[in-house]
């Protein structure tokens, strides 16, 4: 799959580099790092909420019921918005080269969040509602 290619390109490029030009210094090490760490939990958590229903395509899994507490409550769709902080922290860690397979893969992800939800809303009538309630796909207040 497209998503797990990025993923390697990103790994592969933070750490082949190129470094950031001059000497970024600690600030943008330490802030990556901590916005890797906060999007790995969100990820994690969103992760963990969701339990059986997980699966890597954008086909709900057989069965599934749509989650709405932890952090689906905020966001309908966590996990990505979880990974594309993680990403964005480690590539501001280490390498601009992995910061652009980081847009490409958010993009991506954008993309896929459109897919999924007309599975989804196709699967569980209830999720039509759930989207009137939890207005935004990934970003509070923006998207």
């Amino acid at each position: 799959m497209l998503q797990f290619a990025f993923i390697a390109a990103i790994v592969a490029a933070g750490i082949a580099g190129p470094d950031w030009p001059g000497s970024p210094g600690s600030a943008l090490t330490v802030g990556g790092a901590l916005l890797a760490v906060a999007g790995g939990a969100l990820a994690t958590v969103s992760a963990r909420t969701l339990g059986s229903s997980l699966t890597p395509f954008p086909r709900p899994a057989h069965g599934a019921s749509t989650v709405e507490h932890g952090p689906y409550r905020v966001v309908r769709h966590p996990i990505y918005a979880g990974g594309t902080l993680f990403f964005a922290g480690f590539s501001l860690a280490f390498s601009p080269a992995a910061l652009a397979f980081t847009t490409a893969l958010a993009a991506l992800w954008v993309l896929k969040v459109q897919v999924e939800e007309r599975f989804l809303r196709a699967a569980d009538p209830a999720y039509r509602e759930y989207c009137a309630r939890t207005r935004y796909r990934l970003i509070p207040f923006v998207y």
